[in-house]
């Protein structure tokens, strides 16, 4: 053959290539497909059977793809990378039916399998269809790799979830099994895998789908299930799903009867629980431990303190010792009622039997104690528990610290505090922050400042609300001095001075005259894009009123309701009283058309000013004329 002929043959094999690639009518890969995914961007998915490709090397044979790939897995897994380099112009030859085809061929080698899966996603970059990922997930379960299987099962969720045209996949699974060998076990995985990711609703369609095929899920997978649908408050439906395993014949075990334990405490139908408990027995099943602590925990919640100790007393009749947390339970329900003498009796009783108790049982009892203001018991359980071995937790010092809050006893909590980071307890910023904002809360900011210091060498750093709270105490105490320093600190710090802060400033620099400071702190704030109120307004305009410095106030009273749209009638109305103070009507008058003019309006106040501004002007003309 001619080098001529062999290139007007090469130009019809790429000629035969476009056109297949075209205009060749995709046909659907099985009778299911017409649900596929269609969101392949390798458009190739039927296989191209051009007989000139058969006149190509095998290299350049599209044809051949199947093969080469095949014949490289089954060498070894790590010439895939080669082979990409080596067959690149057939890559966009390769669609999801030749992947499809690749796979069933190694259903039974499911590590090559996976090996070619993994590497048309990762480094081919090819978007592999549903049913791709139908194929490996049923060569996966047959081959036992369930863990595997469930992680690929849960990217297809999120694949076809992010899609628009969802598909039902239990179809796509089902489609896909009659191609290869295939465990049914998928389907307890799919129903797993859509209640791991929040969807019950799928969930259960997939269940009754599953069971009309004649299949029944595993007990477990079906406990799954209603565990879903427990913690997402479908609480209709687990009666639904139970009642369906007793129709098709799947046997409950002691893990569903505790799960629909659960689910009479949340429906809130605790007065069904002997009828429940009786049916458990009648399916052969004891009431377990976790049944009665459940039912307990539930009792105790809704104060049904009685039926509670009913369960724990009928507990021990049946053999079924209490462990902590059916004592637990018991205690913080005696101590929500106030009976926390009963619940440390409890304590004495659990710790007679032989049960040690843990931090909870232990912070039970103090913050019972420490809600009826009895601090001692509860520093006395801080050393017995420390004495045991058990460190107190954030809750522990949060429950005394606010315990002694709530009594005035910040002094006492101060000390605690010191004395629990003796025995290496680690205080959380929260308890620091309710020690300061109490101290600021009693008025005694310096106290604050000094605690604020001392932990600040230890690593605490304060929130910016805690400095705002600080710079407020300072001002109502008229320690305006003070509050500046720590808004200084603030600024050094970058730590943001909000509005509340810069109120309480403005406020008592006004207090104590000094007016043109209050101004310079209202320009500082606006700089850093605070708006101000009305609050800020009024004291401002009263300074200046008091100074006698009526065209300032006037100024600034404007300056609000032009920049800021503030109309404060409060204010407008201190000035307006400034004014007839002075009885000067005329000018009065003035003022009132400017203001109106701005968009103020006056209330009853203002006219009794006004009225009031009118006599004493009268009155002062009437003893002009005396005078005279």
């Amino acid at each position: 053959m001619t080098r001529a002929s062999l290139s007007a043959l090469n130009q019809s094999l790429v000629n035969s290539a476009n056109f297949y690639g075209n205009f060749i009518t995709k046909l659907p890969f099985s009778s299911s497909s017409a649900s596929s995914l269609q969101t392949i961007e390798n458009s190739q998915c039927k296989p191209l059977l051009n007989p000139l490709y058969n006149l190509l090397p095998e290299t350049r044979n599209p044809n051949k793809i199947v093969d080469l790939i095949s014949f490289s897995l089954k060498q070894n897994n790590s010439q895939l990378t080669l082979l990409q380099n080596h067959v690149k112009p057939l890559i966009p030859h390769l669609g999801c039916h030749e992947i499809t085809r690749v796979l069933l061929r190694f259903q039974s080698d499911c590590s090559s399998a996976l090996t070619f899966f993994n590497w048309v996603k990762n480094d081919l970059g090819i978007k592999l269809s549903s049913h791709n990922y139908c194929y490996i997930v049923h060569i996966l379960a047959w081959s036992k790799n369930f863990s595997l299987a469930m992680n690929l099962l849960c990217e297809l969720i999120d694949f076809v979830k992010d899609c628009s045209n969802c598909e039902d996949l239990f179809e796509s699974l089902v489609s896909c099994s009659k191609d290869c060998n295939f465990d049914p076990v998928v389907f307890d995985m799919l129903i797993k895998g859509y209640v791991r990711k929040g969807m019950v609703k799928e969930a259960i369609r997939t269940f009754t789908n599953v069971l009309e095929v004649g299949y029944l899920p595993s007990v477990i997978t079906c406990n799954c299930l209603l565990n879903g649908l427990l913690r997402l408050n479908f609480i209709d439906q687990c009666w639904l799903v139970y009642e369906e395993m007793g129709r098709v014949g799947i046997r409950p075990n002691s893990y569903t009867f505790n799960i629909l334990t659960n689910v009479f405490c949340k429906d809130g139908n605790v007065d069904k629980v002997n009828e429940f408990l009786e049916r458990m027995e009648e399916e052969g099943f004891d009431p377990d431990l976790v049944t009665y602590n459940t039912l307990i925990s539930s009792y105790c919640r809704k104060e049904r303190l009685n039926d509670a100790f009913y369960l724990y007393r009928i507990m021990y009749r049946r053999g079924v010792v209490p462990d902590l947390v059916s004592y637990t339970a018991l205690m913080n329900g005696l101590c929500k009622e106030g009976r926390v003498r009963e619940a440390h009796q409890l304590f004495h009783r659990m710790v007679h039997r032989g049960l040690n108790p843990d931090i909870v049982s232990y912070n039970t009892l103090i913050s019972g104690y420490c809600k009826e203001g009895r601090m001692q018991e509860s520093k006395y359980l801080v050393h017995e528990m420390i004495g045991n071995g058990i460190s107190p937790d954030s809750f522990t010092c949060r429950v005394l610290v606010e315990g002694y809050g709530k009594q005035g006893r910040l002094v006492s909590a101060l000390n605690l505090v010191v004395e629990l980071r003796r025995f290496g307890v680690s205080i959380s910023s929260s308890i620091y922050d309710f020690l300061i904002v109490s101290l600021c809360r009693e008025d005694r900011p310096f106290a604050a400042k000094n605690i604020l210091g001392r932990i600040s060498q230890d690593g605490y750093v304060p929130k910016p609300d805690i400095y705002n709270e600080l710079i407020e105490t300072f001002c109502r105490c008229n320690n305006v001095a003070d509050a500046l320093l720590v808004k200084a600190e603030m600024v050094r710090k970058r730590i943001k001075v909000n509005l509340v802060a810069y109120r309480a400033l403005i406020c008592s620099s006004c207090r104590i005259g000094k007016t043109h400071e209050a101004e310079s702190l209202m320009e500082e704030m606006l700089k850093s894009d605070i708006l101000p109120d009305p609050i800020i307004c009024r004291v401002l305009i009263q300074s200046y009123c008091d100074q006698m410095d009526i065209d300032k106030a006037e100024s600034i009273l404007s300056f609000f309701a032009k920049k800021f749209r503030i109309f404060d009638t409060e204010s407008y109305n201190v000035l307006v009283s400034t004014y007839t103070e002075s009885g000067d009507m005329e000018k009065l008058m003035e003022l009132q058309d400017r203001m109106m003019k701005l968009g103020f309006a006056p209330n009853s106040l203002t006219c009794k000013y006004v009225i009031h501004g009118l006599l004493k002007a009268k009155r002062l003309y009437k003893q002009k004329l005396l005078g005279s």
